[in-house]
């Protein structure tokens, strides 16, 4: 096995650990902050807080923008360029989370006047909650070029150890909650913007004391014309991604104008279920980035289409392998999970399902695209995509249409008609053609998905779910089916070969502690 699929593999297995550990504790504390708060102030949480929270997705996304630049550094082999890379990153994101914090605080005034709908007794406490998450978000957009850091030297155990750590914080805030006698909602949105800052300064710390580049030393490594191709490409990256991100925020406040908070409440409630299967593939997409930089830094075109094309085959496979269930099951979870179920919760979590489902096909060739550091015309096609879905969707509501068709607006325009630019601006670099495409990853994997519905609908129909132990059993048993279909149906023979290697590899070493 190569040792760039070794490191891919362990990567994604610390981060796989990590999953294990912190979904189970995130969907508990997702019960007990909304048992406690109650479906009016979840959805208040949910409307104010997203403002903030879909800068997590941004600051993510800004991160990739700085690890592209260190990744392709040493893949050229330059490892003194990367102290540059970091002082001129550090700098850009200073100035950046200037003009976040000022923005967010003009938008404010109009959030809070007259474009949310929120109770008037509710108000005080909603722009507390607004103002602490603010200062959050400006220090995690600080500290972002330690995360691009991270993602170039492959550090996936940190993030694991972090992120569990994260969790744990998480489900403290989620109890004090449950126990305080002050105003509920402000305690939980002081103390969850209080997260990241915790999180993010022991990330700081350990990247001062473990990399050499990270040193702040602006006037002794700063690199104008550095600055100058970074600041434009951070810029095209900033614009593709802040469009999806208000594309999906924007859903939020429009559903809110129509349908009040506690619609706000199920579709958060969507978010999380979708968020937390996510992170399942994610992982790969996580430990997978930086080889594409590094790839495209060496100029191996060949092994920068062949990550491509089994990213979204086994990004997707581990999506599905969770998320198929979930959708056939959805109802009996959520009356297991929540007891209390909002108002169109349960269309909104299958809808939604199938929206990443489609997303995780095509979510490499965004990446590779980043990769190869052009990206101007790929962002201005998707930052349309995504600005045209807000008035579609308030269309669709003013006609009377019915709350969920916002989400089949977001799959035409904000995943389909982006990623078939998406796959013409990778032709055009890359020369990938759509026949292998569709023969490599959607054949196989649509393929896989319609045999599997037919013994997970019979075992659903057997085993009549009404109970925790009869739910986890029937995700066991639909994963496993899918696992077994997915390798006689959708991997080819150099895929199995390699997956038998692996298991061979596991099995010595278990041996070997035995």
């Amino acid at each position: 096995m190569s040792s760039t699929a070794n490191r891919v593999i362990k990567n994604t297995g610390f981060l796989y650990a990590k999953m294990c550990i912190t979904m189970f504790i995130s969907l508990y504390t997702t019960r007990l902050i909304l048992n406690s708060l109650g479906a009016s102030d979840f959805g208040i949480f949910n409307i104010v807080g997203g403002a903030i929270a879909m800068l997590g997705f941004l600051n993510a996304a800004m991160a990739s923008a700085t690890q592209r630049f260190m990744s392709y550094a040493e893949g050229e082999g330059i490892k003194n360029k990367q102290k540059s890379i970091f002082n001129v990153s550090f700098v850009l994101h200073i100035l950046i989370s200037l003009l976040v914090g000022t923005a967010l605080l003009v938008a404010g005034y109009f959030f809070f006047n007259g474009i949310l709908n929120i109770p008037h007794n509710r108000i005080f406490a909603a722009q507390v909650v607004y103002g602490s998450l603010i200062i959050s978000t400006m220090f995690t957009v600080v500290i972002v070029p330690y995360d691009a850091v991270m993602n170039a030297h492959e550090n996936m155990l940190y993030y694991a150890i972090v992120g569990i750590i994260e969790s744990f914080l998480k489900l403290a805030v989620a109890f004090a909650c449950l126990y305080t006698t002050t105003d509920k909602l402000i305690v939980y949105g002081i103390l969850m913007a209080c997260i990241p800052l915790v999180t993010l300064t022991i990330m700081c710390v350990y990247c001062h004391k473990r990399y050499e580049e990270c040193i702040i030393k602006p006037k002794r490594y700063f690199d104008q014309g550095l600055m100058k191709e970074m600041t434009s490409f951070a810029g095209w990256n900033f614009l593709g991604n802040a469009s999806s991100m208000i594309g999906n925020y924007g859903q939020g406040i429009i559903l809110n104008s129509f349908f009040g908070t506690v619609l706000n409440a199920a579709q958060g409630i969507a978010a999380q279920i979708n968020g937390q299967i996510q992170v399942l593939a994610s992982n790969m997409l996580k430990a997978l980035n930086p080889v594409l930089g590094k790839s495209a830094g060496a100029n191996n075109k060949e092994l920068l289409l062949k990550s491509t094309l089994l990213g979204a085959k086994y990004s997707t496979a581990l999506y599905t392998m969770i998320a198929l269930p979930i959708i056939i099951e959805t109802s009996n979870i959520l009356q297991l999970w929540l007891h209390q179920v909002p108002e169109w919760t349960i269309i909104f979590v299958r809808i939604q399902l199938i929206r990443s489902f489609i997303e995780f096909q095509f979510c490499t060739l965004p990446s590779t695209i980043s990769a190869s550091g052009k990206i101007r015309k790929y962002s201005i096609w998707s930052s349309i995509c995504n600005f045209l879905q807000l008035p579609l969707i308030y269309l669709c509501f003013y006609i009377g249409l019915p709350p969920y068709s916002m989400y089949f607006v977001a799959i035409i325009c904000g995943n389909l008609v982006v990623y078939v630019g998406a796959f013409y601006y990778i032709q055009q670099l890359y020369h990938l053609s759509l026949y292998t495409f569709i023969k490599e990853v959607l054949k196989p994997i649509y393929f896989t998905t319609v045999v599997t519905m037919v013994p997970i609908y019979c075992i659903k129909y057997i085993m009549q779910i009404h109970s925790i132990i009869l739910l986890f059993i029937y995700l066991f048993l639909s994963i496993v089916i899918f696992i077994l279909f997915f390798y006689f149906l959708g991997c080819n023979r150099e895929e199995k070969k390699m997956i038998q290697i692996l298991k061979q590899t596991l099995f010595n070493k278990i041996k070997k502690n035995i």
